[in-house]
């Protein structure tokens, strides 16, 4: 579980780094946020594609 979670960060802390500046005050808060987005995502992903492979 724990290597899911670092992958996740990962994942937000590239993507936050490209809007926001590694040394600003809020970016553990904005990096938080952008992880929640990208499970948001991948789980509404998931959820289509079983939609899609029940018709």
């Amino acid at each position: 579980m724990s290597i899911i979670f670092r992958i996740l960060f990962v994942l937000a802390g590239a993507i936050t780094a490209l809007f926001v500046a590694r040394d600003a005050l809020n970016f553990t808060i904005i990096q938080t946020f952008v992880a929640v987005l990208l499970v948001t995502a991948i789980i509404g992903a998931g959820a289509l594609w079983s939609l899609r492979q029940k018709s």
